[in-house]
Formats: structure tokens, C-alpha cells, sequence
């Protein structure tokens, strides 16, 4: 799907600038998924603009560990929050990010 086409899922690409947004909502996953994570680096993300923008991120939780986590951003005037919609566990580094 064309990348900045509305409502369309960007192909996935490197993580540049979603870090921050998981260190953001590492509490919220450990707390959903009952687990501490040593290590939690983004690997891969693709995103979907809407009434914001909805990412969907491969992360790096140690070992052979992936967890892929779903998160919105609202528009700035919409106050720009962030919120944790979905967390899958138990992906591989092969797996793809599939849009929920």
C-alpha cells in the first residue's frame, strides 16, 4: 500500500522515531502482559494515518522474543495522547507486522 495515502498501512520500514513511543507505553505492556522486560528496542513499525495516526511495532523484548504492539497517537489537537490498543506475544523476528 502506498505510503501517506489516508486510511492506507505504510509498508514496514526501520524504527527511526518510534522508540520513544514505546518507551511511552512499556508500563502499560509489562502491566497487560504480566512480565518485566530488560530489553524493549523497536525493530520494525508501519503506521496508518487516520483522525491520527495508529502504529503497529515489532519489538525487541531479549533472546529470540518479539512482541508486536498496536498504539494510536491522536492529532496534536486532540491533544497528541498516546494509547496502547493491542499487545500480541510470543511473534519471531520473521513474523510480520499484519495489521489487526
Amino acid at each position: 500500500m502506498a505510503d501517506g495515502l489516508l486510511g492506507a498501512w505504510s509498508d514496514p520500514r526501520e524504527p527511526d522515531g518510534v522508540q520513544e513511543i514505546c518507551d511511552q507505553v512499556k508500563p502499560l505492556v509489562e502491566q497487560k502482559t504480566n512480565k518485566i522486560y530488560m530489553e524493549f528496542r523497536a525493530v520494525e513499525y508501519r503506521s496508518q494515518i487516520v483522525a491520527g495516526t495508529n502504529f503497529l511495532i515489532k519489538v525487541h523484548v531479549g533472546g529470540e522474543k518479539y512482541i508486536h504492539l498496536f498504539v494510536f497517537r491522536a492529532l496534536p489537537c486532540y491533544g497528541g495522547g498516546i494509547e496502547l490498543c493491542k499487545v500480541q506475544e510470543d511473534k519471531t523476528k520473521e513474523e510480520p507486522l499484519v495489521p489487526l
